[in-house]
């Protein structure tokens, strides 16, 4: 194949990727306590939200090495895409730069463009699918490159979980302070800013209202909903991510959904129930 499309292990493959010889993982590591983990097929995420239920410490992540990166620039395909986490979030992209740079300085230059998702999850999903959909259509790297940016500034991540401690926790939640406590069972209907970091966009009282206005959210702002695909990731709440689904469908029509359990590294900051949607 003359192209690859590598992503972090935050962002979800669906069956069809995982069966595509185009798509590479690159994982990150998660630990708790003495425990470590790396965020691959192997990890079970019941052991996972186990692990996580029991610890009386929060959990941690870490990004690939640059050398991580680098490795799996160094194969056939003639076009490397890489999609990351957001780079406020994570330093998994300046990590992907930094083992692209490497590669260069040892192997001489070679077409590899790295897209900061400004997102997680399902977001670096979506546009792993959209770089595929691109190199489909025979576009030049140049292009595809172009068209993806534009697609990833278009693009809006939404999210709902039973709490935010592990994002607080890791400081991912710097600058938010109108979340209400969770002893009033608020729950707030969080989202991801142009810039890539994590915003607060409503609350509501209990998960099913938060859940609808979630959708609420989502269809105020979605444009072209026809052209788009609807991704939504769960942690071990199927039943709930087919109800935000049907929500959304009921709003909306779209050109395509898919729904896909949460990875190690979603899992953790998601925690149980949490459910996550990008469009």
């Amino acid at each position: 194949m003359s192209y690859k499309v590598i992503v972090d292990s935050c962002g979800e493959f669906t069956p069809e990727m995982k069966a595509d010889g185009g798509f590479e993982h690159v994982a990150l590591g998660i630990q708790i306590e003495d425990t470590q983990w790396t965020d691959d097929d192997s990890l079970k995420q019941e052991e996972l939200l186990l692990k996580i239920a029991e610890s009386t410490s929060c959990a941690k992540t870490s990004c690939p090495s640059p050398e991580r990166y680098m490795e799996s620039y160094h194969c056939d395909a003639e076009r490397i895409y890489v999609v990351t986490l957001s780079a406020e979030l994570s330093g998994s992209y300046n990590s992907a730069v930094l083992g692209k740079n490497l590669y260069e300085e040892e192997y001489g230059e070679k077409q590899i463009h790295v897209f900061n998702s400004r997102s997680a999850s399902v977001g670096e999903t979506l546009i792993a699918l959209k770089v595929q959909q691109c190199e489909k259509a025979g576009m030049t790297f140049e292009e595809v490159v172009e068209s993806v940016e534009c697609y990833i500034e278009e693009q809006h991540t939404y999210f709902v979980l039973e709490n935010l401690d592990t994002l607080r926790k890791n400081g991912r939640l710097t600058g938010i302070k109108s979340l209400v406590a969770g002893a009033l069972n608020i729950k707030p209907i969080m989202g991801s800013t142009p810039q890539g970091t994590i915003c607060q966009k409503e609350k509501a009282r209990g998960m099913k209202k938060a859940l609808v206005k979630m959708a609420d959210c989502v269809a105020a702002d979605v444009v072209n909903a026809g052209d788009k695909i609807l991704a939504i990731a769960h942690c071990n709440c199927e039943e709930r991510a087919k109800e935000v689904q049907r929500l959304l469908k009921e709003r909306f029509a779209v050109k395509s959904s898919f729904i896909v359990d949460t990875s190690g590294i979603s899992t953790v900051y998601a925690n149980d129930g949490g459910i996550i949607v990008v469009v």
